[in-house]
């Protein structure tokens, strides 16, 4: 909740900032709502344990003196193991690859004549291929739109309200 907090919100906040989120988060509160206790339990946790562990493994600088929190460059590398991710399974770099050879082949085979091939307008040929480069693209979308990371639901920004 630390980390994606923090990057949500400028990469950086003072830890009492922190604990007051998080604090509102857990309880399904806004911040004006929460108790004393209920902020100073995360307050403790976050000061005790994970915001040190956490600038231990070098994913956050922390500044004991001023109480203030922000990422470093090595936080991106932890982002795979935060949110589930969904192994792309289809080659489109490789299916793009192929479209355009596919291309090229018909206008070569256009350009010289050949039997079939060289009776369709080319103009005709160029449609072919940019419906089909537009309908892969449209497959891709849909495809990438299912398949997306999602952040689970308590780390969704609302959450931080």
């Amino acid at each position: 909740m630390v980390l994606y907090y923090l990057r949500e919100h400028g990469g950086s906040a003072t830890i009492t900032e922190l604990a007051e989120r998080i604090a509102a988060m857990e309880n399904d509160t806004d911040v004006e709502s929460l108790t004393r206790q209920q902020q100073k339990r995360v307050y403790v946790s976050l000061y005790q344990t994970h915001v040190p562990k956490m600038a231990d493994s070098g994913i956050i600088d922390y500044d004991q003196d001023s109480g203030e929190v922000a990422l470093t460059s090595q936080a991106r590398d932890i982002d795979s193991y935060l949110t589930p991710s969904v192994a792309n399974d289809y080659p489109w770099h490789f299916h793009y690859l192929l479209l355009a050879a596919a291309g090229v082949v018909l206008f070569l085979l256009d350009f010289v004549g050949a039997p079939l091939v060289g009776e369709i307008p080319t103009l005709v040929l160029g449609g072919l291929v940019v419906v089909a480069f537009a309908v892969s693209g449209v497959v891709q979308y849909l495809y990438w739109r299912r398949h997306r990371r999602r952040l689970p639901r308590e780390l969704s920004e609302d959450s931080f309200r």
